[in-house]
């Protein structure tokens, strides 16, 4: 029975990126653009894949998650929810009102940022940031350093889909990372 029950797990992982849209030359030229609502559309692979993410978070001993704007409030606040904790946005910059921290980081023509409220981390606190998408790293390791700065404990982040040709991983070689899709290639799945 319990083999079945891995199998059938198995299974979905792979039917899960048949749920995700691929748009080619969005927003440029060359850029497959994963397009994840059409997963989050589908309550049963909205609730796998939440599920597995949560069964990650709660592994890690996960005390907050802290969720990366703007898709990562669809992919945090619902597993903070079902493991009773609290959630901690990473906004854009300019877009919380009390006292933040910010960290930036390099775009691939230009700079971005994003910031948190000085009081959302509790000093040795277990955070597990999550997104939706894992691509060159930038932002995931700019979160991390705003968790560190205020003395949290990154135990680990969780995405959705994983780009693994832009090697995102690499910037995160000293955390554990985990993700529920994987795609080796810009075009993967066309």
């Amino acid at each position: 029975m319990l083999k079945l029950k891995l199998r059938a797990k198995e299974a979905y992982y792979m039917n899960l990126k048949e749920k995700i849209r691929s748009i080619p030359d969005f927003p440029k030229k060359g850029v497959v653009f994963r397009d994840i609502t059409t997963l989050w559309k589908d309550p049963q692979a909205f609730k796998f894949s939440t599920d597995e993410l949560t069964s990650y978070c709660k592994a890690k001993g996960a005390e907050v998650i802290a969720g990366i704007e703007a898709r990562g409030f669809i992919v945090g606040a619902p597993i903070a929810y079902k493991l009773g904790i609290g959630f901690v946005p990473l906004r854009k910059l300019g877009k919380l009102p009390y006292e933040k921290i910010q960290e930036r980081y390099l775009l691939e023509y230009g700079e971005d940022g994003i910031e948190i409220h000085k009081d959302g981390i509790k000093r040795g606190q277990r955070v597990v940031i999550v997104d939706d998408l894992l691509a060159t790293g930038g932002t995931a390791l700019a979160s991390v350093k705003l968790i560190e700065s205020l003395e949290g404990k990154v135990v680990g982040l969780a995405f959705i889909v994983e780009l693994e040709f832009l090697r995102g991983r690499d910037k995160l070689k000293n955390y554990d990372v985990f993700s529920l899709v994987k795609y080796k290639s810009e075009d993967e799945g066309l």
